[in-house]
């Protein structure tokens, strides 16, 4: 915890908005997606209100489960849970993706558009469908090691896609119950072009380096990687400054939740530390 605190205040006195930044790709990002006000819920019914209410109606479901699950954790573990029996309800408030960041997401997803999606680490599924409801024609893959977490995330995507209005956003979603270095190794896996990838499955420095050298022939200009828990411990900082480092990287956003990674060729090597 306190490491996370000193993380989090160095991350304030480093951080920027939109008005330091010179480049016009993340300056259209911030402006038009991070920043974007016209997406909160407003009375006249938008379509992206009716997104929000969607996400915000799948965590309030698994926020009223009281049921226990056995957790399988093949990652670095939780640094909130004692035990591996669990109850939904509060794996939704304290492991899950925040309101806030599950909007993000969402914004995220619309505003790229991509066509190829693949999570590692679906856990209850909160990412999941903002994801699906970002971009309906996306083909996604979800993978989780995790056969309980899995399941629930499963029957609630199930239960949206039963809606009329949301049945399109996640027909197209794939959900796949695996340890992640199996997956990959096997040859269910193809390494085909993927626009974006979320990885939160595996906090520990050499998994999430694996990954991400294994995945690297995956990606093309259009590419996004969206790392989560950046600043989580002294390794996966370690991590971050790896991957920004590495030659086919061009721009990376520091949100402190999040680390993006853009691989754009026509832009030049810059690193931006953000405010959301």
């Amino acid at each position: 915890m306190l490491f996370q605190i000193k993380s989090y205040l160095q991350f304030l006195w480093r951080s920027k908005n939109e008005h330091a930044v010179h480049s016009p790709f993340v300056f259209s990002l911030l402006t038009k997606c991070f920043y974007d006000k016209k997406t909160k819920p407003d009375p006249s019914g938008s379509e992206q209100a009716k997104q929000y209410a969607i996400l915000k109606e799948y965590r309030n479901s698994l926020l009223e489960n009281k049921n226990t699950i056995e957790v399988t954790d093949f990652g670095a573990g939780s640094k909130v849970f004692k035990s591996n029996s669990r109850q939904i309800g509060k794996i939704a408030k304290t492991a899950g993706i925040s309101s806030k960041r599950a909007e993000l997401l969402f914004r995220i997803t619309n505003y790229f558009q991509p066509t190829t999606i693949l999570e590692i680490g679906t856990s209850l599924g909160l990412a999941t469908s903002a994801l699906a409801l970002g971009n309906p024609k996306a083909s996604i893959t979800t993978l989780e090691g995790c056969p309980e977490t899995a399941k629930i995330a499963q029957l609630q995507l199930a239960k949206l896609s039963s809606r009329a209005q949301s049945r399109d956003n996640f027909k197209n979603v794939k959900s796949v119950v695996t340890e992640f270095s199996t997956y990959f190794t096997t040859s269910n896996f193809q390494l085909l072009t993927t626009n974006l990838i979320y990885f939160d499955g595996n906090h520990s420095k050499t998994a999430t380096l694996e990954y991400f050298e294994f995945l690297l022939p995956t990606i093309c200009n259009e590419t996004l990687w969206i790392f989560d828990d950046i600043h989580w411990s002294p390794d996966m900082e370690e991590v971050w400054e790896i991957i920004k480092n590495h030659p086919r990287v061009t721009v990376t956003i520091d949100t402190f939740q999040w680390g993006l990674v853009f691989f754009r060729r026509e832009q030049p090597k810059e690193h931006f530390v953000i405010r959301i």
